[in-house]
């Protein structure tokens, strides 16, 4: 909970200013938002690690294969970016750019679960045999 509220504080504080800092140089509070989105995700390195380690921990108490769990991880990470980075395009007004970073998020997205839908077509044609 500490996390979330001092992430959540130093976003509201960073969009009071980007309002302000706009106002005289819309460049600047474009990169204000970069640092804001860049302190962030400094911030969540710690318990990403974490959550990343029960991954594990999960994987191999369920007996899921490093496979699975690597789509997973994966996945996670192409939808945090993917939001992020399509958020600040938009926010400098970058719609198109935005819409672009969330197409090639959507690829990444299936590439990343290619070995599955590997896995699940073999199964398939193992159990017509």
């Amino acid at each position: 909970m500490d996390l979330a509220v001092r992430a959540a504080a130093l976003c509201v504080t960073a969009a009071l200013l980007a309002l302000v800092v706009r106002q005289g140089s819309p460049p600047l509070g474009l990169l204000l938002s970069l640092g804001t989105a860049a302190a962030v995700l400094a911030l969540l390195t710690e318990p990403v690690g974490e959550l990343f380690a029960l991954f594990r921990e999960l994987g191999e108490r369920s007996g899921l294969s490093d496979p699975v769990l690597g789509v997973l991880c994966k996945t996670l990470g192409i939808a945090v970016v993917v939001r992020t980075g399509g958020s600040l395009c938009r926010d400098a007004g970058e719609s198109a750019i935005a819409a672009a970073v969330e197409t090639a998020g959507a690829v990444c997205t299936l590439i990343a679960a290619l070995p599955l839908l590997r896995s699940v077509l073999d199964l398939l044609l193992n159990l017509m045999e």
